[in-house]
């Protein structure tokens, strides 16, 4: 049984790199994203690194899912291109971590929208889902990945 729990979060702005495709492919992404900032001098403590959602891939081509790869900063970060700004809802979210690899996220995926939000009482928020990425493949092993999904709420 995987825990949920409702967390309230502020409205966001994110410099972020779109990517269309498979949401397992948004790595690319990402990578753009930290070339970009590391080109620009803009990496640095207190970034927080997110995955924007937009599409049900039950129900759109994998080709045409829409995601961006995203840093929300305690101070605003220039955005200029490529880097693209989007805007993260403020509002209640269910909160549902994921430890393991991205691709077995699936599954939580699948417990958070399957079985706990029709249990919940509670309706899901017409906006994107959103991954955050507290440790990243780059130093750490698939099976110690940690991410909160977060599903908004109405």
């Amino acid at each position: 049984m995987q825990h949920v729990e409702i967390c309230t979060l502020p409205q966001m702005r994110a410099a972020t790199i779109a990517h269309r495709g498979s949401y397992l492919e948004i790595g690319r992404a990402f990578e753009t994203l930290f070339g970009t900032l590391g080109a620009r001098n803009l990496l640095g403590p207190g970034l927080r690194m997110v995955g924007i959602y937009y599409d049900d891939p039950a129900s759109v081509a994998e080709a045409e899912l829409r995601s961006r790869a995203g840093i929300v900063a305690a101070k605003p970060l220039p955005v200029e291109l490529p880097l693209e700004p989007a805007t993260i809802i403020g509002g209640e979210y269910a909160m549902l971590r994921h430890r393991g690899p991205y691709a077995d996220m699936r599954r939580s995926y699948d417990f958070l929208y399957g079985s706990w939000l029709p249990q919940s009482g509670r309706e899901p928020a017409d906006a994107p889902c959103i991954e955050e990425y507290l440790n990243t493949p780059r130093d750490t092993a698939p099976t110690e990945l940690i991410s909160d999904i977060y599903l908004p709420l109405r």
